[in-house]
Formats: C-alpha cells, structure tokens, sequence
C-alpha cells in the first residue's frame, strides 16, 4: 500500500467486503517508516472471499495485491526437517 495510507482509509477502500475488525500498517521497527503492507481483519470469514476480488485494484493511485494471510502452522517450520 502507500507509504502515506492510514488504517481509516483502508478501512474505508475495503469496506464494501463487511465488517472490518482491525487494520494493521506494518512498520520497520528500526524507523518507524511504513513498510507499503498492511494486514485487514474481518469480522467475518466470508469476507475474505470479497476482499480477494479487489486485488489489483487502486488505492491512492497505485496498484495494490490482495492476498489472505498466511497462516502458521505446527509442524512446518523448517527447521524440523
């Protein structure tokens, strides 16, 4: 996302999907500076599926990928192998 983007506008550009329980900006822990990710949860999980539709979609004049958070799972560490 842009580097400039707050979380109201997030909400706002995804708001069409439902509910939307929190937005997260991910920053660099160093500076503080945005890192162009952000994480959506919705209130629901049907609306994920709504939010995968606008991938590739515009916000603040740029192309942005929707995709859904990888989870991690037991097990599937590499170091296990």
């Amino acid at each position: 996302v842009d580097y400039g983007a707050t979380a109201e506008e997030l909400e706002q550009h995804f708001h069409g999907c439902g509910s939307v329980n929190r937005v997260t900006i991910l920053c660099n822990k160093f500076d503080g500076h945005p890192k162009g990710f952000a994480y959506i949860e919705f209130a629901e999980r049907d609306s994920v599926q709504t939010a995968m539709a606008m991938d590739d979609s515009m916000f603040r004049g740029r192309q942005i990928k929707v995709m859904p958070k990888r989870t991690n799972r037991p097990g599937m560490s590499m170091t296990n192998r």
